[in-house]
């Protein structure tokens, strides 16, 4: 699929909100890449967190540098460098992997001794003592592609990256004019992996904790009134888990989507009250809210493939990523302006 330009009136503007979960992240990828391959579609501004922050911050730096050809060639790179370099932020780890060949039944690796080793040092020592240099690839490979100081001075795309901020409790929503390596680093630090990312003369953990993305700033700071969220972390499951290892996979999946459903729960209730007209002559405004996600499949992957870097893990992750998002702009792109595609109740309350 090639791109293509769009008659104006065609044309779609879009607020993307993307989560973070490590390798799965790759989804996004594809996500990303098949909306940059619609010339009807615009993207106004952009909220991201972990992996979703990495994913906002190659994009936009690629679209500045090179339009939208820029920003899918971008998004390609990075995924190949991650996968080169063998390691990358997730769920409970990071960690070189070495995968066997095989197909989709391989990808789940939680059983694998690397990383039942890996995850018991994780959890008897701290990163301060495993890694006291802080050695961290994808902060090498963020500063190596992304000219930083060209983000902070243009404004082409909104970006907001949240973190959150370990002595306060607090959530940090970084914006163009903190756009450095460490305010994405920050987003995707998992305090049993990396030590707390100091920024701006404070400590930030992974922003997940407190909002996996965030979304009022979609809200209040852009122009487009339409929200797609970009969801990697399964709400629903088809089973109560009864292992040791299913049930800390769960409880990550439950406190990384908790922010987002308390968050979306809200604006459910506010979105309510405009349709009923009780909200007149308040800085409220409808908008509309739609949801590309792949749950069933998403829902097969355990925890600790979302440190698995292997080329055609990354590669599947990313087709399935186009492949929903071609689907999910057959059956709503004309509801883009128009009304909401998503069930906000049914999906966060």
């Amino acid at each position: 699929m090639t791109v293509y330009n769009a008659h104006k009136k065609n044309r779609r503007h879009l607020n993307l909100a993307l989560q973070g979960g490590g390798a799965h992240g790759a989804f996004t990828w594809g996500v990303l890449d098949r909306l940059m391959k619609d010339g009807r579609i615009f993207i106004d501004g952009i909220s991201g967190t972990s992996a979703g922050a990495m994913n906002a911050v190659v994009f936009t730096d690629g679209f500045i540098k090179g339009g939208r050809q820029g920003a899918i060639d971008a998004l390609h790179t990075f995924w190949q460098q991650v996968s080169e370099r063998a390691l990358i932020s997730s769920g409970h780890a990071s960690l070189p992997w070495f995968m066997p060949q095989g197909g989709q039944s391989q990808w789940n690796v939680d059983d694998f001794p690397a990383f039942m080793m890996a995850d018991f040092i994780s959890r008897m020592f701290s990163p301060y003592q495993v890694n006291p240099l802080d050695i961290n690839p994808l902060r090498d490979i963020l500063s190596e592609m992304v000219d930083f100081e060209g983000l902070r001075k243009r404004k082409d795309i909104k970006l907001f990256v949240a973190a959150t901020n370990v002595k306060t409790c607090k959530l940090k929503v970084f914006r163009a004019e903190d756009m450095y390596v460490e305010a994405i680093m920050a987003s995707a630090c998992l305090p049993l992996v990396f030590r707390a990312v100091e920024f701006q003369g404070e400590q930030y953990w992974d922003g997940g904790y407190l909002a996996n993305p965030a979304i009022s700033p979609l809200i209040h700071e852009c122009e487009s009134k339409d929200v797609l969220i970009v969801q990697i972390n399964p709400m629903n499951r088809p089973d109560v888990p009864n292992t040791a290892r299913e049930i800390l996979n769960r409880i990550n999946e439950v406190s990384f989507n908790a922010t987002l459903a308390r968050e979306m729960s809200g604006i459910a209730t506010i979105s309510n009250l405009i349709a009923q007209g009780k909200l007149h002559d308040t800085p409220f405004h409808r908008v509309n809210f739609h949801m590309i996600v792949a749950e069933d499949e998403m829902s097969k992957l355990g925890a600790a493939s979302k440190s698995n870097a292997d080329w055609k893990f990354l590669t599947y992750l990313y087709e399935l990523g186009v492949a929903t998002t071609d689907k999910w702009l057959a059956d709503n792109f004309d509801q883009i302006g128009v009304q909401s595609t998503l069930d906000m109740v049914k999906s966060y309350s």
